[in-house]
């Protein structure tokens, strides 16, 4: 069950960034629609839920070290270049959105020009990735804890707090523009978006567990979460129309509009936010284009952020308005095949979850002084690992790793722990 939560999560912290809590994508996605943008939200939220679980599994199941080799095995050679070509894109067309974001996000809050807030975020995003920005991601990693506290509080306050006319509100959410129309196709659009956005890292998430099921459980446990916040602050954000409405972070004047305090800590968790996104937007993208010259890594880096920076001057909602719609297409198309190949392969999806944990019992009994393993076991794990669909070298290494780690945790010795603690 831990490891399904820790999944969860996980994919919930993919996909909840920068643009979800500017608060901009839910009105333009769903509130533009009025109340009937409620619906938009069931239906994003069913099939984030279950692509995101299909997604891991994939993962999972090739125990995958990047998106491309999953794309390679299960679409011709051409349609899985056009995805590694669109995922490319994408990372580039989100992070220079993200850096349009941070200027939007400050001028809003301090009244400093956008150019300058852009300029901050720049420099910030091209010094980390000459740092090893693994450590600093997982402590930037850290504030979507507290965007998802940020949402449930303004959500309960604006429960204490309802308006009267929800009818009235909803003409004026419907005043609001939509990239994409109608509802139901907006919803689809949107989940499009936030799955491409995510799918490189997880199917990697995916590939560093072993275990089909939990892969399986952690994606539909993550979209069901994603769901519930999403909702949260839609709901929000049609409630307090009247206050958010044409601002390019709506979240931002909504805080504002309670206590002036909220606004500015709301400011910097949306700034964390939008770091952290576009960060791993330009790192991963500097690292897949000099995939086969390493060496060239920081020179590209230096001229994607340049170059991002400098199409950001077109504007954080001219941006939003042009390019997402088009990335929640080829990401909706990226989905429809990933599922339809699991729909076509689950029965083999299937063996291979039943062949994992037959594998896990017999490495958990070989790994066991105080469990019998002879010739027997062995051969029969030999047997099971050459039979698997990965590669059994790999298979075998994520999974006496995730033995070793429960056994540590099982085996951990708080007495000890504190006389260490006290050394």
């Amino acid at each position: 069950m831990k490891e399904q939560i820790k999944i969860g999560l996980a994919f919930v912290g993919l996909v909840v960034g920068a643009g979800f809590a500017t608060g901009l994508e839910v009105i333009q996605y769903f509130m533009s629609f009025g109340l009937t943008g409620l619906w938009g939200i069931v239906l994003a939220g069913v099939i984030m839920a279950a692509a995101g679980a299909v997604i891991l599994q994939l993962g999972c199941f090739f125990l995958a070290e990047e998106h491309h080799s999953v794309f390679r095995q299960i679409a011709h050679p051409v349609i899985s270049r056009t995805l590694d070509i669109a995922v490319i894109l994408t990372l580039f067309c989100i992070g220079f959105v993200m850096l349009a974001g941070a200027g939007s996000n400050l001028e809003q809050q301090f009244g400093l020009p956008t150019w300058i807030g852009s300029l901050i975020m720049v420099v910030l995003v091209a010094t980390t990735g000459l740092l090893n920005v693994e450590k600093v991601s997982n402590i930037i990693s850290g504030v979507t804890p507290l965007l998802i506290l940020a949402v449930v509080t303004v959500f309960l306050y604006t429960l204490f707090n309802m308006p009267g006319d929800f009818g009235r509100l909803s003409e004026l959410a419907s005043a609001e523009a939509s990239p994409v129309s109608p509802w139901w196709l907006s919803a689809l659009n949107y989940v499009g978006l936030a799955l491409i956005l995510g799918v490189s890292m997880s199917l990697v998430i995916g590939g560093a567990h072993s275990s089909l099921r939990a892969t399986m459980r952690g994606g539909l446990l993550g979209g069901t979460v994603y769901t519930i916040l999403l909702a949260m602050l839609a709901f929000t954000m049609l409630a307090n129309i009247e206050v958010v409405a044409g601002d390019d972070v709506p979240t931002l004047s909504l805080f504002e509009s309670i206590h002036p305090v909220l606004a500015l800590i709301m400011t910097f968790i949306i700034f964390l936010m939008i770091y952290n996104t576009a960060i791993g937007m330009f790192f991963a993208l500097g690292k897949r284009v000099t995939a086969s010259r390493p060496q060239r890594y920081v020179p590209v880096f230096f001229t994607l952020c340049a170059a991002g920076y400098g199409v950001s001057f077109v504007g954080f909602e001219t941006l939003m308005t042009y390019v997402y719609p088009v990335l929640g297409y080829v990401g909706l198309a990226m989905v429809v095949l990933l599922v339809g190949w699991w729909v076509k392969e689950r029965k083999k999806l299937s063996s291979e979850a039943r062949r994992r944990e037959r594998i896990r019992d017999l490495t958990e009994q070989r790994e066991d002084p105080s469990q019998e393993f002879d010739e027997k076991h062995q051969a029969e794990l030999e047997g099971a690992l050459g039979e698997s669909e990965a590669d059994a070298a790999r298979l075998e290494h994520v999974m006496t790793g995730e033995l070793d780690l429960d056994r540590a945790i099982s085996t951990q010795d708080p007495q000890t722990h504190d006389e260490r603690s006290t050394t």
